[in-house]
C-alpha cells in the first residue's frame, strides 16, 4: 500500500470515528457514489473483476443505509426509502450482470438526489429543532 492510500485510509477512519450519525450517513452516500463511479471506470476498462467488487461494495453500502432507517420516526418516508434502496440494489445487480453503465448512472443520480436532501437538513439536525435561528 502506498503512502497516499495509507493516508486516505487513516483519514477515512478518523472521519468515521469523529462522525455524528448524520455525518456518518453522508459518508455512506459519498462512499456509494465513489464506488459506483469507480465501477463505471472499471467497466469501461473491461476490468470485470474490479467492476464486480466495486458494485458489490456499493450494494453493501446501500444495505448499510437501509439498516439506518427508523420506521417509527421516519414513517412513510422510511418505507419509501427502503423501497428505493431495494430498487437501487437490484439495479446495481443488473448493471453488473449486463455490464450496463446506464444502470450505474441511474443509481448514482438517485443517490445524489437523496444525498442532496440529506445534506440540506444537516444544520437542522446538528442544531436541533429548538435551537434554530431565523
Amino acid at each position: 500500500m502506498n503512502g497516499l492510500q495509507q493516508y486516505q485510509r487513516v483519514n477515512t477512519q478518523t472521519s468515521i470515528t469523529d462522525a455524528d450519525p448524520h455525518k456518518l450517513i453522508q459518508l455512506l452516500y459519498n462512499g456509494a457514489l465513489e464506488r459506483i463511479n469507480m465501477a463505471k471506470a472499471r467497466m469501461q476498462a473491461e476490468d470485470y473483476a474490479g467492476k464486480g467488487k466495486l458494485i458489490s461494495k456499493a450494494i453493501e453500502i446501500i444495505g448499510g443505509l437501509r439498516s439506518f432507517l427508523d420506521f417509527e420516526k421516519g414513517g412513510d418516508l422510511a418505507v419509501r426509502l427502503e423501497g428505493l434502496y431495494d430498487y437501487m440494489e437490484r439495479t446495481l445487480f443488473e448493471a453488473n450482470a449486463k455490464n450496463d453503465p446506464a444502470k450505474l448512472d441511474e443509481v448514482a443520480a438517485l443517490l445524489r438526489q437523496i444525498k442532496e436532501g440529506w445534506d440540506g437538513i444537516r444544520e437542522e439536525v446538528v442544531q436541533g429543532p429548538n435551537q434554530q435561528t431565523g
